[in-house]
């Protein structure tokens, strides 16, 4: 039988290779010897004299991803045959971490390729540490992403991503002098096994030059984009497997590189330097995770990397359509596009640009198209994170797509005032930000352009149609969705957290891992004292490998019976960092005011990057290192606090941290966290938070009760209505616990050697009174902390309200996610 979509004639010409293709590879401790040792010689290019551990890893990732590849083929295959309707999940990051161990586990033969590694005289284990973290995200946006891919593999669901091949991650942290520095995240340095370049999917890609009109064969004027630049897209796939099931899905991540290739004229005439120009100031635009666009040749590179991600993703996702179907009134039935943040909002006037000049379409029916095939997640409802585009940078770079917009903007405002929209809602509902500088916002394109518009938690989502798109909700209030975040648990808990999964397993069965909700069934045994002692003696173990890390990688000792607090995520004024600070200060005072203080032990754990650019972030981490210093080496203190700053937080530290985490701090200033995915990390592992009413927290508090949850500080309303009277001078003048620890600050108590080094960070809350509320949470954070310092001593209530936090965190499961995407938004389940 001849496999569909292929031709009969191909068919029977390859018919002996079609039939050899058909066979997989044996899944057995022989076979895979084979494999490996094929591998070692043939892609590795080693012998047995030469053969090294990290020789061995790259042949073992060769030979995964050979199956991989094997049931990707069959998946895909099978996709074609259901006409499925295929998602494109377009982001600027997918942060997935080491590929080696999680897709062992997706294949499950985690168990039998151990047994092939010791065979071979070596230790799995090891050869994890060999794979460097993928340098393609930063932060929660990029964790989210790979944890959504998770869950379309393993929901066996025709999802894809979408994003660019990175050479250099965001950067390497390293501490010097308690200061953060940045070093080059080369992650590739090495190669990547775990892709395979897929040489004929290459799509050129228009900047510069200008738009054009022309008379077609039929009469109609039509427009055209005649480029000042051609850049050329090449994908790189890399395997995402379901969870022990059959399904394979691929991540596409695009590379740049000139249209033309060498300029041989130029080398042969002696201009070396000239040759090899272009070529470089191509592939730059993939070169580094976000180049810093403080500069206006930053900002360019940062725009150029967007529309190269959406304008391949789409020329890809067209030519596969076009393979299958001939009427592009089928487009939406066979093709979505979801938008995660307006990094690729691009998106919606590049569609229409393929459809109008590329394809022929009308205008109408183009737009009508592009509207049913492209949904939006909205990230944020800071004004200053919402993304804009000077308009003279952006006509330059893609004039065409600035053409478009301004007619569907034209079109939309036009339909509104016919509607009776007032001049001032026109002009807050207008992509266009008029001003001394004009800009382009990308959000309310997004929100214009799409069909659904997303938040992330019912929080954010309330906000986001509530208070930052009101006009937009009122002409179409169906539009906008809650989609609440999750995280896959096969990493977060199955994964990193081994011995707990094993617990757990015994206790409920291994159903629990596809089906998450079934978790809840550890309730009937958190009481039990047998159940609790085996959670706690887990719990120790956790501390312990989080503590001998600590002292690898910081070279500080400390106490696994106090309790490990730790705030781990990028370093942000409105996540509040400076926050915890000033407490752990008001406690190392009252430590040196009075020593024999009933003080229960802490381990306080920070971890996180600051943007490079983000100068006042940076302070706030030499500020954590600082106190650090102080706080470790005073004799009144150092037996009961340790402050550690553990550098370069990434996917493979959190696997680290959260199962050794008793505390999870979420202390985000209410109203500004859009969901936060730590948050349900440290819940799934055990750990109970103390935050705010933002985010995520509410419904974690919903879920596993306020009994088992410290909630603290201003609420989003109370916070409003503060704002209007707000006077951070006179709490710093009225508190007398606030006062004593800014003046430790500004005495230089933590900064001798470089005195008022700091005042820059007294200043944003006293100058610029304290835009993030600080001082107004500030006693009821330390209250809250000194609740937590007691009932921790009672071992059995805080660890029964451990094992409710894990039973009670199905909702934040990606899959849960994942499941509302698809049948609220892509409408590809029931």
């Amino acid at each position: 039988m001849v496999p569909y979509g292929l031709d009969s004639e191909v068919y029977n010409r390859h018919r002996r290779l079609i039939d050899r293709l058909a066979k997989n590879i044996e899944i057995d401790v022989d076979s895979l010897i084979r494999s490996i040792a094929y591998r070692l010689e043939y892609s590795v290019g080693k012998y047995f004299h030469d053969t090294t551990e990290k020789d061995i890893y790259l042949a073992l990732a060769y030979t995964i991803r050979n199956l991989l590849i094997d049931r990707y083929n069959a998946t895909q295959q099978r996709f074609r045959e259901k006409k499925a309707r295929r998602v494109y999940y377009l982001s600027m990051e997918f942060l997935i971490g080491r590929s080696l161990e999680s897709n062992l586990i997706g294949l499950d033969i985690q168990d039998t390729v151990e047994k092939v590694i010791e065979a071979l005289g070596y230790e799995l284990e090891k050869l994890y540490g060999h794979e460097a973290d993928a340098g393609l995200g930063n932060g929660g946006l990029g964790r989210l992403a790979a944890c959504f891919l998770d869950s379309m593999a393993t929901l066996d669901l025709p999802c894809y991503g979408a994003g660019l091949r990175y050479e250099f991650g965001l950067f390497k942290q390293r501490i010097n002098n308690g200061y953060q520095e940045e070093e080059p995240d080369n992650w590739m340095v090495d190669g990547n096994p775990w892709e395979i370049h897929r040489s004929n999917l290459k799509y050129d890609v228009f900047f510069y030059g200008s738009s054009g009109s022309y008379i077609s064969d039929t009469g109609e004027r039509k427009f055209r984009w005649e480029p000042g630049e051609v850049i050329r897209a090449t994908a790189y796939d890399m395997m995402v497997p379901g969870f022990q099931n059959e399904t394979v899905n691929h991540l596409r991540l695009w590379t740049a590189s000139p249209s033309s290739g060498f300029n041989l004229d130029y080398f042969n005439h002696g201009d070396y330097n000239r040759a090899m120009q272009d070529k470089l100031r191509t592939e730059s635009i993939t070169k580094v995770l976000y180049p810093n666009d403080n500069t206006l040749q930053g900002s360019e590179l940062r725009l150029k990397q967007e529309y190269l991600l959406v304008s391949a993703t789409l020329q890809d996702a067209l030519a596969t359509f076009r393979a299958d179907e001939s009427s592009w009134l089928k487009l939406p039935d066979r093709v979505r596009f979801q938008l995660n943040d307006t990094h690729p909002a691009a998106a919606i006037p590049e569609l229409i640009r393929l459809l109008i000049d590329e394809h022929d379409l009308s205008w109408k029916l183009a737009c009508d198209l592009s509207r049913q095939c492209i949904s939006y997640t909205n990230h944020t409802v800071m004004p200053e994170a919402l993304e804009k585009w000077e308009v003279s940078l952006f006509g330059r770079l893609l004039p065409r797509i600035l053409e478009i917009i301004e007619k569907l903007n034209f079109e939309y405002l036009a339909k509104l005032e016919a509607e009776g929209y007032t001049d001032a809602e026109l002009q807050q509902m207008s992509v266009f930000e008029e001003g001394s500088v004009k800009k382009i916002r990308m959000a309310n394109l997004a929100v214009m352009g799409s069909h659904t518009v997303n938040g992330v938690a019912a929080l954010h989502s309330g906000l986001v149609r509530d208070s930052l798109f009101p006009l937009f909700a009122r002409h179409n209030p169906g539009k906008f969705q809650n989609k609440t975040n999750g995280i896959t648990p096969r990493r977060w808990l199955y994964q990193s957290n081994p011995q707990l999964t094993d617990l757990i397993s015994q206790t409920i069965g291994k159903e629990w891992i596809n089906d998450l909700p079934r978790v809840r069934e550890l309730e009937g045994h958190a009481d039990n004292p047998e159940f609790q002692e085996s959670w706690a003696a887990i719990k120790e173990h956790n501390k312990w490998v989080l503590s001998n890390y600590i002292q690898r990688t910081c070279g500080v000792i400390v106490n696994t019976n106090s309790i490990f607090d730790v705030q781990v995520k990028r370093i942000h004024e409105y996540k509040r960092q400076l926050l915890n600070v000033l407490r752990i200060i008001h406690d190392y005072l009252q430590l040196v005011e009075n020593p024999d203080l009933d003080y229960y032990p802490r381990t306080f754990v920070f971890a996180g990057k600051a943007a490079p650019g983000y100068t006042r972030a940076k302070l706030i981490i030499k500020l954590i290192n600082a106190v650090a210093d102080v706080v470790n080496n005073d004799e009144h203190s150092k037996d009961k606090m340790t402050v550690v700053f553990v550098p370069n937080f990434g996917v493979s530290v959190g696997e680290i941290i959260y199962p050794g985490t008793d505390l999870s701090e979420q202390i985000s200033t209410a109203g500004t966290e859009a969901s936060g995915t730590g948050n349900m990390k440290f819940m799934m592992n055990g750990a109970l938070t103390v935050g705010t009413l933002d985010g995520a927290n509410i419904e974690i508090r919903d879920e596993v009760g306020p009994e088992n949850i410290y909630i603290f500080g201003n609420t989003i309303e109370q916070i409003h209505a503060l704002a209007e009277n707000y006077d951070a001078h006179a709490l710093y003048h009225d508190n007398l616990r606030l006062h004593l620890v800014i003046n430790a600050i500004n005495q230089n108590l933590f900064s001798k050697e470089q005195p008022n080094i700091f005042a820059d960070l007294v200043s944003s809350l006293l100058d610029e009174n304290d835009k993030y509320f600080l001082f107004a949470d500030f006693d009821a954070y330390l209250d809250c902390q000194q609740r937590i310092s007691t009932d921790f001593q009672d071992a059995a209530g805080w660890t029964r309200r451990s094992i409710l936090n894990t039973a009670r965190s199905a909702h934040f499961s990606s899959d849960r996610t994942i499941r509302e995407y698809a049948r609220d938004i892509w409408q590809i389940m029931e």
